[in-house]
């Protein structure tokens, strides 16, 4: 866990939803190539070729941009699939409770979390998806508000985003933190912004926030 620029007086978090809220390898991979194997059906080629499109796509990305990551939206954007077919796939082919559970114990840190600051939730899956995730996880009471993809059309990294999140806070960015697993996609921009920001490998970070903000 690293924590960036955080506010002596924080009043509201902002946390990405998959590989942070949870860690299970099986769905973060199942998440990516659902969507991979979508877009071969729809291209008339193998799964194997699209994987090696993404792949390829996103090792030269990186190698063209100082090495940062991008997310697999915004790579299918480059291959020619819209935001709103993205918006489509991600509600019609994911399912959340078919490997997520109640966390109970990550229940009782945004708990203690909630009584204290405001919680919401920033991802670049759809609202449907996401609400479907943290009912699995049995959380959904703690984020009364979410910014989907299909709140703004923008994939993270992107200011819109954070940017709406900041509005239904009715909060500065001064004084949120922003919470994920992914400094490119999670961090960097809410620190442009000025948030401070947590970067996590993942749930078993999270139950760690409390003992360090608080």
């Amino acid at each position: 866990m690293k924590f960036y620029n955080l506010p002596e007086r924080p009043l509201a978090f902002i946390f990405d939803m998959d590989s942070t809220l949870y860690t299970n390898k099986a769905y973060a991979f199942e998440q990516v190539d659902c969507q991979v194997r979508q877009f071969a059906k729809e291209r008339g080629i193998s799964s194997d070729e699209a994987r090696k499109m993404v792949a390829d796509y996103r090792q030269k990305f990186s190698e063209e941009n100082n090495g940062k990551k991008i997310g697999l939206g915004n790579v299918l954007l480059a291959f020619g699939v819209p935001v709103e077919k993205s918006v489509e796939w991600r509600k019609t082919l994911m399912e959340p409770a078919d490997f997520l559970t109640p966390d109970v114990r990550l229940a009782q840190e945004l708990a203690t979390l909630a009584e204290r600051f405001k919680l919401i939730c920033v991802t670049n899956n759809p609202v449907f998806t996401a609400r479907k995730t943290l009912d699995a996880l049995g959380i959904s009471c703690f984020f009364p508000d979410i910014v989907g993809l299909d709140v703004c059309c923008k994939f993270k990294p992107a200011f819109e985003p954070f940017e709406a999140a900041c509005k239904i806070l009715e909060i500065p960015a001064k004084n949120i933190i922003s919470v994920g697993d992914r400094y490119d996609m999670d961090i960097a921009i809410p620190l442009e912004m000025g948030m401070g920001g947590i970067l996590v490998s993942g749930v078993e970070d999270v139950y760690q926030i409390r003992g360090n903000v608080i």
